[in-house]
């Protein structure tokens, strides 16, 4: 802890406690149980005050001039939510298990991401490590965990987090979360984390009252951007960067998903991103980290290789362009969004080929070019799935619309993305068919909630999936209940079976080959297409697919090689419909 700029430090007289309040010349001290200490102010900002009989436990507040409370920026622990007192905790008390440990090389992940409220009926990090050996047989070799920043209210998805540095009590202490990461490395499962740097929630964020967080200079969808190129920004990136700093080293994460990059806004020399990038990979040493980010431009600049095909900033990005073709194949759903991604299937092939569909041509929905250049890139440098949190949430009811989809292209859909060269991730419950929804739910105070019901009622209009009048009420105790997975159902699942097979095919034959995965090329006719990829080792991989309901033929010779996984078949008169057909061969 001492070696972090915020939050508090042990050291040789006591307890180190400090804020960076520059907008107040006094703050206090306020330990519970004992009355107000004036903390010593220095020209730059900083409160500092060293209390020697303060220990692991003890719960304190600063004091703003005005008699305000506020939780430390940087608490570690929240026991009483957002508007309570901070709690010192001592991480280094914590007995690794895997101190061995040094993580996984990116090619071999398989992805898992969960929410941890809903992923058992407990909803906390214990209760999430009896479930490990479930995901490790599976083939897992990752987890990506929604954001855990404390939160208000009982529930959420997390995205609305105002204190960063510590895990929601809602799922339990701090060490059980570093319980859950050293389980799952004992079991060769990586941890990636959802980080949320580039808004804060609308309830329990009270550092405007004493800091700059804010600017008026840049604006995003949650109205000012964070000041990270203003005066004073200084230590608000300091901030960001050392949290992330913080996860990796303090409770030894394998990377993050750095939620929607597009809207943190900095004009700085060096922007956020890069100095992100950069120090938190330094300050991993010699492990394994891996970041990814989400990008709805489309960026390719991130996700840059060096000369010897290592990610130069970002490591990949999550690829909603392939869900977008595989969704309208699977689903036959082509409004909103989709309508931009149907009626080729060129566009499926150029996704799994290239990484992006879009590379800046125009696109309608958006009213514009999106997009850069993308095919140079790796294909690990995408992360492909047929589900996840935004894209099952921000339907109507949060259906889980493949659960209903059709079995045959639903299998299909499946083979393609678990096999194909980009890292897969899957969303809880999808291995076995889960039924459950996955709606937004929040729990904010009774006005806040009202804002809540009409602004998503008016963001979700022009999404795809919005047919409904009588939408789920996402601060309801019920729609956070009824997205909870419902693990009874898992003995009797007819696909887990699939997944299983499909995974242990990939760990055998497709990740051996992913490290040096070169160019790929692609052709459409109808709803068929044939991608071949060169890959490490001397091999190329073939795809061979009909996504439709008739038989299509591909004007090309017949592939050679070893067929690896076949669901439908091929024969004179072209690929059957849901076909789909792996090979290796030769290059």
């Amino acid at each position: 802890m001492t070696k972090m700029t915020f939050g508090p430090a042990f050291i040789e007289e006591g307890t180190l406690f400090r804020l960076w309040a520059p907008l107040h010349e006094s703050v206090s001290l306020n330990i519970e149980g004992d009355e107000p200490r004036l903390m010593q102010a220095a020209e730059d900002g900083w409160h500092r005050c060293t209390v020697r009989n303060a220990r692991p436990g003890t719960r304190y507040r600063f004091l703003l001039p005005d008699g305000r409370g506020v939780p430390d920026p940087a608490s570690r622990f929240q026991p009483q939510d957002v508007h309570g007192p901070s709690e010192v905790v001592d991480l280094s008390s914590y007995r690794w298990k895997t101190g061995a440990w040094t993580g996984r090389p990116w090619e071999e992940m398989v992805i898992y991401e969960l929410h941890i409220g809903c992923f058992t009926p407990a909803g906390t990090f214990k209760a999430a490590i009896e479930r490990l050996d479930h995901l490790r047989s599976l083939g897992v070799t990752a987890l990506q965990i929604m954001p855990l920043g404390e939160f208000p209210g009982r529930y959420g998805w997390g995205y609305d987090g105002v204190l960063p540095y510590a895990p929601d009590a809602s799922y339990g202490r701090p060490e059980d979360f570093m319980a859950l990461v050293d389980a799952a490395h004992e079991r060769g499962i990586c941890v990636f984390l959802d980080v949320v740097y580039n808004h804060f929630g609308p309830d329990g964020n009270l550092i405007p009252a004493y800091a700059p967080l804010f600017t008026d200079h840049h604006k995003t969808p949650w109205g000012h951007g964070i000041n990270y190129d203003g005066d004073g920004s200084q230590m608000i990136r300091e901030f960001i960067i050392e949290n992330a700093i913080y996860w990796i080293t303090e409770f030894r994460l394998d990377g993050f998903r750095f939620d929607a990059v597009h809207a943190i806004k900095d004009d700085s020399t060096e922007h956020l991103l890069h100095a992100l990038a950069r120090r938190v990979r330094a300050a991993a040493g010699n492990r394994h980290v891996h970041l990814i980010v989400e990008n709805e431009e489309n960026d390719s600049d991130l996700l840059q290789r060096d000369e010897n095909g290592e990610a130069r900033l970002f490591t990949a990005q999550w690829n909603d362009d392939v869900h977008h073709v595989l969704h309208i194949a699977a689903t036959g759903e082509t409004f909103g969004y989709y309508a931009d991604y149907a009626g080729d299937a060129g566009n499926l092939g150029r996704a799994l080929a290239e990484g992006f569909v879009f590379q800046g041509e125009h696109m309608p929905y958006r009213g514009g070019c999106r997009g850069k250049r993308s095919g140079h890139l790796p294909p690990t440098a995408f992360v492909s799935f047929i589900q996840n949190h935004d894209q099952i949430g921000n339907r109507a009811f949060g259906d889980r619309v493949m659960a209903s989809s059709p079995a045959d292209a639903v299998r299909a859909v499946t083979l393609i993305y678990l096999l194909a060269p980009e890292i897969p991730m899957l969303f809880m419950g999808e291995e076995w068919g889960a039924e459950e929804p996955f709606p937004f739910f929040c729990d904010f105070d009774e006005d806040l909630n009202e804002k809540v019901r009409k602004g998503r009622r008016e963001e979700l209009s022009r999404l795809p999936g919005f047919d409904a009048d009588d939408l789920p009420d996402p601060t309801a105790p019920s729609t956070f209940a009824a997205a909870k997975l419902d693990w009874s159902k898992l003995a009797s699942s007819r696909t887990l079976d699939f997944y299983r097979t499909l995974l242990d095919l990939r760990h055998r034959k497709i990740i051996p080959l992913l490290n040096g995965a070169g160019s790929a090329v692609y052709r459409a006719a109808g709803n068929a297409i044939a991608v071949d990829w060169t890959l490490a080792g001397n091999r190329r991989l073939h795809l061979r697919a009909n996504l439709g309901h008739e038989a299509a033929v591909l004007s090309e010779e017949q592939d050679g090689g070893e067929t690896i996984f076949r669901l439908g078949h091929r024969d004179s008169y072209g690929l059957a419909p849901w076909t789909v057909i792996w090979s290796i061969s030769e290059a």
